[in-house]
């Protein structure tokens, strides 16, 4: 058997503020080519269909489209769990009637131990789960660590395996040894956010959702795809993909997806930043992350710059240790005087003085605590 292995679509996402719908349904367009020249006889989606469990109209109305093309006009089986940004209830919705047309989607832990048959391959889905479901599921209150909770799971599996056939694991998970990048949540459950990769030594091959680096893990028969499109500054690098997995011989094969836009890092002074040199190189649509290399205060920096650079998605110092979001939503999540401390050293290319930022906490708490003095 063939398939195709994909996961992390992130249906919804924006970058820093930037929509991805054209990324995203241009990777979409490139997965579809990829599967009809492969000839692939399933389709392997190992979660985060969506980016949040709440998605918007759009995003619902823009997945169901992609399942179709694939189930429906392509009539490839899907194979597909929920991750942790789906809201497995209403992912969930419809998976009955999906069967008839061999889309399998599973969100609950209770048919992760039933098989999908084919000819010659068995699959277990395995979606996202949290613990307390685990402890729920085995009626077993001792099961407070995600190691423990695997291995009952994966007895359970292999209780089903039928001798002769391969054995496929799709799940979405952080495994032993692999390497994050900034754009993913991490998962942490029972005080564990790793999983040991011996535990799947029975199965052919484990197609991993989560991580959105296809490098994070070098495993022959345990990969994760990766996200179709590149979501952080951290995955500039990275190359997008999809695995093509042969079950007999065994044999997997990445094929890559051009990006429609890329995300171009950059490192200059601001005099070289707004020469003909260097932003004629750059094209109007790419996403860009500038690294300044100036000390001196540039008034209005970032709007000087988006002349040049249209979609600048985060502008930072040389020197200074985190990146400055740009999005609304990640600013949100800083606390005041991480907010304050960005702005200043923004504004002046300096980094605030032990004596200023007593004073701005001391205001920050009159201010919290009601006194207007």
């Amino acid at each position: 058997m063939r398939f195709l292995h994909t996961a992390d679509w992130h249906i919804g996402r924006k970058l820093y503020g930037y929509n991805l719908i054209e990324e995203q349904e241009h990777d979409f367009k490139q997965l579809t080519k990829i599967a009809l020249e492969k000839n692939v006889d399933a389709i392997v989606i190992a979660g985060d269909l969506y980016d949040r469990a709440l998605p918007s109209e759009d995003s619902v109305n823009r997945l169901n489209r992609m399942i179709m093309k694939l189930n429906l006009r392509l009539q490839k089986p899907v194979l597909a769990i929920s991750g942790n940004h789906d809201s497995a209830v209403r992912l969930n919705t419809g998976r009955e009637w999906f069967k008839a047309t061999k889309y399998f989607l599973n969100t609950n832990l209770k048919e992760a131990m039933i098989p999908i048959e084919f000819s010659d391959t068995q699959f277990f889905l395995l979606p996202y789960f949290q613990l307390f479901q685990a402890r729920n599921f085995f009626a077993d209150e001792t099961l407070t660590d995600l190691t423990i909770a695997m291995q009952k799971i994966i007895k359970g599996m292999k209780e089903n395996f039928v001798s002769g056939k391969k054995h496929v694991l799709v799940a979405h998970f952080f495994a032993a040894g692999s390497i994050k990048t900034d754009s993913e949540t991490k998962i942490e459950v029972g005080g564990l956010n790793a999983v040991p990769l011996d535990l799947f030594n029975d199965f052919d091959y484990v197609a991993l959702g989560h991580l959105h680096d296809v490098n994070a893990l070098h495993a022959e028969r345990i990969h994760y795809s990766g996200s179709l499109a590149k979501l952080s500054v951290s995955e500039a690098k990275t190359n997008k993909g999809v695995w093509i997995v042969d079950t007999e011989p065994f044999h997997t094969e990445f094929v890559t997806i051009k990006p429609l836009n890329e995300i171009v890092l950059l490192q200059d002074t601001y005099e070289n930043l707004t020469s003909p040199k260097v932003y004629t190189r750059v094209a109007n649509e790419d996403f860009v992350a500038i690294t300044l290399l100036d000390k001196a205060v540039i008034p209005n920096v970032i709007n000087n710059l988006r002349e040049f650079y249209p979609k600048i998605i985060s502008l930072s110092r040389k020197d200074q240790i985190a990146e400055l979001p740009t999005d609304e939503e990640a600013v949100l999540e800083l606390d005041p005087m991480t907010l304050l401390e960005n702005f200043f050293e923004d504004m002046t290319g300096e980094k605030m003085t032990k004596q200023q930022k007593e004073w701005a906490n001391n205001s920050l708490e009159r201010v919290i605590d009601g006194d207007e003095k």
